[in-house]
């Protein structure tokens, strides 16, 4: 799913400035870019330049990149950012992303060949460079480099609890104890802030 970006008001002016956010990545060459961690989501050249990483100011990069930082900083409540780098023929497999409930995620393209398309769900579409757009990342997701090129694409996570729709915290919390614990393991839900004694339980 993807959101008009008249939704967000600050999305105009990082829009407007693309080229100067393009013009620091560029300047960074591979200086401070990792692998992503997850190596099973990808082949192979998948490299990430953190900015933030939820809520956390990465200090040293966001000086090498200071125009970048100022204006991801106009985001409320900015959780995570930092630029992503695809090298050619790279593919980043399906996947549903594990964010806090409420977030989106901007992609703002800065360096796009021909060839790289990204899919949310049933819909896939070709970056344009400096065109943004915004979708939500827990939905099924993937993405493809055919070029001979590499791709770079500035990406920040946001709050939109208002926009984004997720199953009750109840189902949630217990499937991910049973895949932590084991399937058969019993457990009750208390809901934040109150004890035992305040509510009372019924089974899930």
């Amino acid at each position: 799913m993807y959101y008009d970006n008249a939704i967000f008001p600050w999305l105009a002016e990082i829009e407007d400035n693309w080229q100067t956010i393009r013009d620091e990545v560029i300047a960074l060459g591979d200086d401070g870019f990792l692998p992503w961690p997850e190596r099973h989501y990808y082949n192979f050249g998948w490299k990430i330049f953190g900015l933030y990483g939820w809520g956390v100011r990465f200090d040293k990069h966001c000086e090498m990149c200071p125009k970048t930082a100022a204006l991801i900083e106009k985001i409320p409540g900015l959780e995570n950012a930092g630029f992503s780098r695809m090298s050619p023929h790279t593919h980043i497999k399906a996947h549903r992303n594990m964010a806090p409930e409420g977030v989106l995620r901007l992609h703002v393209p800065l360096i796009i060949p021909e060839g790289c398309e990204f899919r949310v769900e049933d819909t896939t579409r070709t970056w344009k460079e400096g065109e943004c757009f915004v979708f939500d990342d827990c939905l099924d997701h993937e993405a493809w480099n055919r070029s001979d090129k590499q791709r770079i694409v500035l990406l920040c996570d946001f709050p939109a609890t208002d926009l984004v729709y997720y199953p009750s915290v109840r189902h949630k919390t217990k499937r991910f104890v049973s895949k932590l614990m084991g399937w058969q393991t019993e457990f009750n839900y208390l809901p934040a802030g109150k004890t035992k004694e305040e509510v009372m339980v019924r089974p899930s």
